[in-house]
């Protein structure tokens, strides 16, 4: 069996007028991890999913999904997907969106209530389930929607912009959700242009911009800034002091000793050595680049994709952290 539940090479998809969506996508996805697909809206990121769950064709090349050629049929029946802008008919209850969704996905009807039942219990929607879908709000209909996905126990599920328009608190359930999905031994590919959401809990990442990817793997292996100690103090070291800083390989700036070390037993001969200059420690932490700055760093800071024809240029949507 393949460790990576993905392994695509060179997908590309080009639209009528020459747009090219994607630009020949190399991509390897391990299993049992949160796999986050980052970039501004426009990037190529929803075109990616669509070509993985067959909704779209692709224009080139080859991939692999759980150890299958793309667009399998018995392996589509292990995936699960929440689009971005879910729509359901509003008419329906949520638990009747569940049940819909498990009758599409060929699940028993032995299992569908019972499956239902815990869906509904693991979203938080288990008092609002016989409320109809156009008085739920949109973190609601998230949560349905999530559920669906789950519906028939998948390997691997796709989340396109799935806390777009959610609240903080939402977004919070939905990170502790996604953890608890991966403790399982699922696999989650997470599409989104909101880069704090992922930051806490993916596990690798993939940097796109107008159908490229710029940067993938581990946080840690893609940040170009050193992680480590800062230690703030108040007051002027002496020349002494700061030359042995330096010559520890330590950055001082503004008030600020830098580390390169995250060990704590490495910055307390820094925080004694300020003390006896006979100034005041006012602040210990550890700092990192975030994902914010590593994508800006990436993309050179301009994260525009190319317009569709006939269509207005919008600006970049990667708000703040």
């Amino acid at each position: 069996m393949s460790d990576y539940v993905l392994d695509l090479s060179g997908i590309r998809k080009t639209y009528r007028g020459g747009v090219e969506a994607l630009k020949g996508i190399d991509l390897q996805v391990p299993r049992g991890c949160i796999y986050g697909l980052l970039g501004p809206n426009g990037a190529g990121k929803s075109t990616m999913v669509k070509i993985l769950t067959t909704l779209i064709r692709r224009s080139g090349g080859d991939g692999t999904m759980l150890g299958k050629p793309i667009g399998d049929r018995e392996t589509l029946q292990k995936v699960g997907l929440l689009p971005e802008h879910a729509q359901f008919p509003s008419y329906l209850t949520g638990r009747q969106v569940i049940e819909f969704s498990a009758g599409l996905q060929n699940v028993s009807s032995g299992l569908t209530r019972e499956r239902t039942d815990e869906l509904l219990a693991k979203v938080g929607m288990t008092d609002t389930q016989s409320r109809t879908i156009k008085t739920y709000s949109k973190g609601m209909k998230q949560r349905i929607g999530l559920a669906q996905a789950l519906v028939n126990d998948p390997q691997i599920i796709f989340l396109d912009e799935p806390t777009d328009g959610v609240d903080p608190a939402g977004r919070r359930d939905f990170r502790a959700l996604v953890r608890a999905l991966r403790d399982e031994g699922r696999t989650i590919f997470i599409n989104t242009h909101i880069l704090s959401e992922l930051e806490p809990i993916v596990d690798r990442v993939a940097i796109m911009t107008a159908g490229e990817i710029l940067g993938e793997g581990k946080l840690d292996e893609l940040r170009t800034e050193k992680t480590g100690y800062v230690i703030s103090f108040e007051g002027q070291l002496s020349s002494e002091a700061a030359s042995r800083f330096k010559e520890g390989g330590l950055e001082i700036e503004a008030g600020n000793v830098k580390l390169s070390s995250v060990n704590a037993v490495d910055a307390q001969p820094v925080i004694d050595r300020i003390r006896q200059e006979g100034l005041v420690v006012t602040g210990v932490s550890v700092k990192s680049q975030s994902l914010e700055d590593l994508f800006i760093g990436l993309v050179g800071g301009d994260a525009t994709p190319p317009p569709m024809p006939g269509a207005p240029v919008q600006p970049p949507s990667i708000p703040q952290a």
